[in-house]
């Protein structure tokens, strides 16, 4: 063994315990620390040829990385919808990567076991029955992607043929329909073949991102055949919900697959406010739901929901003979794009287990309660206007005079290092967009972000 890797072993409780020091130390700066600092780089420094340590490494990154780090767990980082880390969430990610493991296989099953578990409270937590499935992908993008995958080969069923087998080529033309969709559900339709192309936008509702019933009716009776609908359950821009009753009840007079783009919307079912606005949701054929947002679990952390996991596994099925058979129940590695599949559901299933149902409602109903306040706040601001309602935990608003896209930049780097909020364009117009979905964020930190805001926008004005 190495003589420095063989040394860092033979210390690894005190170098754990550092690394526990300074991963302490970091996360008690987190609500003081510039949210996100200046974003210079250090010049690069060249490949060891030979290491000095973790103990080494780890000063390293405290004097040249970290101070350089956004506090994106922090509870004034407002942009992406990205939440932080519960406790119970961080000490599942630690020991996820303490126990490394590959959980793709029966022949080693425990892992699976354990995301099966974790799927089944996540199903109940948003009202799916046990008709969906579920399988942990890295995000929103890639659980888009997998159930469109899925779709696409409904497609060939429908078809009498199967894209997985005999290429995509055999399918045809096929239109994806939708309202407003996230641009995640464009990359997925590139990366299988189907091309952006397919995606035909139906309009919405006056002043609204939320697809019209009656225009998605007519848009569906002009399809050449089965198609695809992506209905959202969450817009990023102002949190819009299709009517999800309404669209599934148009499979009445149309053949067509149901994916559900409810990425953190899905979310809305934990509080009894909001929870109408994802009746419907179970009628799916498939589900996109990101974790990394309101679950407040670490980065790289999704679920993909379907109907039809035999569907499924015929898509991603992987045969190698040291995998062992498809069998009734696939394993992982026949569910998802990826053969590596890391133990993600732990930090989940720990801040589950951790704070149930009550405690996650309680975050969602904050974060909710702080979005409000925000656009009140700037609703009673002259310098700003909002776009939309603030009907969930994004706020969407603009300068209200000359809302020029430098000027919004210069007002956004202008708060960087108190809030953070990002770039968005509404109905043409150029805007910001606050998004609360961290555990941490409560409403002395609206208080900042309000003044942080005001101050800015006078200077620039």
């Amino acid at each position: 063994m190495d003589r420095t890797l063989a040394a860092d072993l033979a210390r690894l409780p005190e170098l754990l315990d550092a690394t526990r020091r300074a991963a302490a130390e970091a996360l008690a700066t987190l609500g003081e620390r510039p949210v996100v600092p200046p974003q210079d780089a250090p010049p690069p420094a060249p490949l060891p040829a030979h290491g000095t340590g973790t103990e080494a490494a780890l000063a390293e990154f405290r004097a040249r990385w970290e101070p350089r780090l956004s506090a994106s767990a922090g509870p004034r980082y407002l942009g992406f919808v990205t939440g932080g880390a519960t406790p119970a969430a961080l000490a599942g990610d630690w020991l996820t990567a303490a126990h490394d493991q590959n959980s793709n296989s029966a022949m080693d099953g425990a892992g699976q076991h354990l995301e099966r578990e974790t799927v089944t409270w996540l199903r109940e937590l948003f009202g799916l029955s046990d008709a969906h499935t579920g399988t942990f992908v890295s995000g929103a993008t890639m659980s888009n992607t997998a159930g469109l995958a899925i779709a696409r080969e409904w497609l060939g069923e429908r078809l009498g043929v199967s894209p997985a087998q005999d290429g995509v080529a055999a399918l045809g033309p096929v239109p994806v329909l939708s309202g407003a969709p996230h641009s995640s559900i464009a990359k997925a339709l590139s990366v299988l073949g189907l091309g952006r192309a397919a995606l035909v936008p139906v309009p919405t509702l006056p002043g609204r991102e939320a697809v019209d019933p009656a225009a998605l009716d007519r848009a569906l009776a002009d399809a050449p055949g089965p198609a695809v609908v992506v209905a959202n359950a969450g817009t990023v821009n102002t949190v819009d919900f299709d009517d999800l009753r309404a669209v599934a009840a148009l499979r009445e007079r149309h053949d067509f697959w149901l994916h559900t783009d409810a990425a953190f919307g899905a979310f809305a079912a934990l509080t009894p406010e909001h929870a109408h606005l994802v009746a419907g949701l179970d009628a799916s054929d498939s589900v996109c739901v990101d974790l990394h947002k309101w679950l407040n679990v670490p980065y790289d952390s999704a679920v993909q929901f379907t109907r039809r996991r035999d569907l499924q596994s015929r898509v991603f099925a992987n045969a190698a003979a040291y995998l062992g058979p498809l069998g009734p129940d696939p394993d992982l590695v026949h569910l998802t794009p990826e053969n590596s599949h890391r133990l993600r559901a732990l930090a989940a299933w720990f801040t589950l287990r951790a704070y149930g149902r009550e405690g996650h409602r309680e975050i969602v109903e904050r974060d909710i309660a702080c979005a409000r306040s925000l656009g009140e706040r700037l609703d009673r601001d002259p310098a700003f206007r909002l776009l939309a309602p603030v009907r969930l935990n994004v706020v969407c608003f603009t300068l209200a005079g000359n809302p020029a896209p430098e000027r919004l930049t210069a007002l956004r780097e202008a708060v960087a290092a108190e809030v953070f909020v990002t770039p968005t364009v509404l109905a043409g117009t150029a805007g910001l967009r606050a998004a609360f979905s961290n555990w941490r964020t409560t409403p002395a930190d609206v208080d900042r972000a309000a003044e942080a805001l005001r101050a800015a926008a006078k200077e620039i004005a």
